[in-house]
């Protein structure tokens, strides 16, 4: 198997998301992980993401959790732990989920995964407001914006600063 044309394969079923139902999406998806060595990550994190994807965030977090243990890395890896992350927020364990935002803001990106750190602050602003931290939300928030402003970029990071 080439990994560019299993890629490109994995894209094309993503990019006909809306055009399949549930089962579709999942057996799909299920055909291609098949293809991957026993014990590859990156199969338990694309059928997590399709649990997510169908509603099931309860199936996802199990998914997820085995990518992680399985060793996933680079911008998939961060990927993984921003939906899992999501996930718990959204089936009530939103401290878990401020906690495993909070350790991969302080982790750093790497060099595949720079691109999402402000998702992983849209997240961690999403999950503290779920614990009633609303202040730190928009703190984080407003720190992902600034850089994106810039005439107000200076001002916008300092006034996040002093919300916390």
């Amino acid at each position: 198997m080439e990994n560019v044309d299993w890629e490109h394969r994995l894209a094309l079923v993503w990019a006909s998301i809306d055009d399949l139902d549930e089962e579709e999406l999942r057996v799909a998806l299920d055909s291609l992980v098949a293809e991957l060595p026993e014990g590859d990550p990156v199969g338990p994190f694309e059928q997590g993401s399709a649990f997510d994807s169908t509603g099931h965030p309860d199936l996802a977090v199990e998914r997820y959790r085995l990518a992680l243990q399985l060793g996933l890395s680079g911008q998939r890896r961060r990927r993984a732990v921003i939906q899992l992350a999501s996930s718990l927020r959204n089936l009530g364990a939103a401290e878990q989920s401020v906690a495993l935002l909070t350790a991969e803001l302080e982790r750093g990106s790497d060099d595949g995964s720079a691109d999402l750190d402000d998702a992983v602050r849209a997240f961690l602003a999403l999950a503290l407001t779920s614990v009633g931290r609303d202040r730190a939300a928009v703190s984080v928030a407003l720190t992902a914006l600034a850089p994106h402003l810039t005439r107000y970029s200076r001002s916008l990071a300092a006034y996040a600063g002093q919300l916390t």
